[in-house]
């Protein structure tokens, strides 16, 4: 026995119910990459970093509101059901995780893209630069 199967594999069912749960909360930079590049998105992408970060480079299309900044007023543009895909600097960076707190307490949709800025740069995406699209 190996220390792979030294726990059982949950049941189907039960993987099933975690692993859709898992989607329901995230996403990742392919599947965004994807929708962003393949017409219009279906939900706002939001870079929840500082803005000199931002200004150095961020997914194109991205709009930027800081983690710390996202208040009901800065998303009155958006109808209540508007999905955001928050993202910050990586996964050594809980930026995103704060700022997908900060919208479910407003009871905005949100999921978080992990792997963020780093993710999308392993993947072999491009950055854009120096245009600011605040919210």
């Amino acid at each position: 026995m190996s220390i792979v199967t030294e726990v059982a594999a949950a049941q189907s069912s039960d993987a099933l119910v975690h692993f859709e749960s898992v989607l329901q909360f995230e996403t990742d930079c392919w599947d965004v990459h994807h929708a962003m590049t393949s017409g219009a998105p279906d939900f706002v992408l939001l870079d929840v970093r500082g803005p000199d970060q931002y200004a150095a480079g961020h997914v194109p299309g991205a709009r930027h509101l800081p983690h710390g900044k996202i208040v009901e007023a800065k998303l009155t543009q958006y109808s209540a059901d508007t999905l955001f895909v928050v993202y910050c600097a990586g996964p050594h960076c809980n930026g995103a995780a704060r700022a997908a707190i900060r919208m479910a307490r407003l009871g905005r949709p949100v999921k978080t893209m992990p792997g963020g800025i780093t993710g999308w740069i392993d993947e072999g995406f491009a950055l854009e630069s120096s245009v600011h699209k605040q919210v």
